[in-house]
């Protein structure tokens, strides 16, 4: 009889070390030499969500796709404020999931003006800017996604200065993959140009693809053990401090094109 149990607690320490090497083999790759969106290996809490998970949600979130090359380098910027001139989001699902978020959704252009018209951005998929809505009455912006498949942000700098944007993917910093926040530091676009956040930087020369994904394959689930923010791409503009940014607002451009050499006459009674 002591000679089964040993037996037993024996197989079942075997097992134990089998799953335990499993698992610590999931989620993103360890990262190393200067990685910023994985700069550290899972924690605690990462482990034990990857182990427990969440009951599966349905509906798209942004997983951890393949790396690939996007350069970088640093520039002087100084903000006007330490509050951004302006902000915007864009919700994205599955078709289903727009479905049910917003049933009364119209089909938009895929481009949307933020920030008072300092720029205009939105969400690109392999073939051009994904399948975008309106919502009626809220005003939401939703884009549908497809599990799987990648997304770039697109930004467009429509003023006359260079702007600093810091942007966010499920409540994440895109730069480095923490928790977003105003006082990380963007990308700068200057004027005219324009800009595609392809994924979470993970060093100066590369990135980690945005990639479609579940939930519970999500990065903010493997690597934060945090799914309540998913769902959602935020962008945060910020101008030069001293700069104008418009030395022409679109506004006023219409208003001299409109602008009249003589009164107009009254209607008569």
């Amino acid at each position: 009889m002591k000679r089964d149990l040993m037996r037993l607690l024996a197989g079942i320490l075997v097992i134990g070390g089998l799953f335990s090497c499993a698992t610590q083999s999931s989620g993103p790759a360890p990262s190393s030499n200067g990685m910023r969106a994985g700069d550290s290996a899972s924690s605690r809490k990462s482990i034990d969500a990857i182990l427990s998970g969440p009951a599966e949600r349905p509906g798209l979130a942004t997983g951890w796709g393949n790396e690939k090359n996007s350069p970088v380098y640093g520039r002087d910027f100084t903000r006007e404020s330490s509050k951004p001139a302006g902000t915007d989001l864009i919700y994205y699902n599955n078709p289903a999931g727009i479905q049910a978020m917003a049933g009364n959704a119209s089909r938009v252009e895929g481009l949307q003006s933020a920030a008072g018209g300092l720029v205009e951005w939105g969400i690109k998929g392999g073939m051009g800017f994904l399948s975008t809505y309106k919502e009626w009455g809220y005003g939401r912006r939703l884009v549908a996604g497809e599990k799987g498949s990648n997304y770039k942000i697109y930004i467009r700098n429509r003023s006359k200065s260079t702007l600093e944007i810091v942007a966010s993917v499920d409540g994440l910093d895109v730069q480095d993959g923490k928790t977003a926040s105003f006082s990380k530091r963007g990308y700068l676009v200057d004027p005219g140009e324009t800009l595609e956040i392809d994924g979470f930087r993970t060093s100066y020369a590369s990135v980690a693809a945005f990639k479609f994904s579940g939930v519970s394959d999500s990065y903010a689930n493997l690597r934060h053990g945090d799914t309540r923010n998913v769902g959602v791409i935020g962008l945060a503009v910020f101008t030069r401090k001293g700069v104008n940014p418009w030395s022409w607002r679109p506004e006023e451009v219409r208003l001299r094109d409109n602008a009249q050499p003589f009164a107009q006459a009254p209607w008569a009674n």
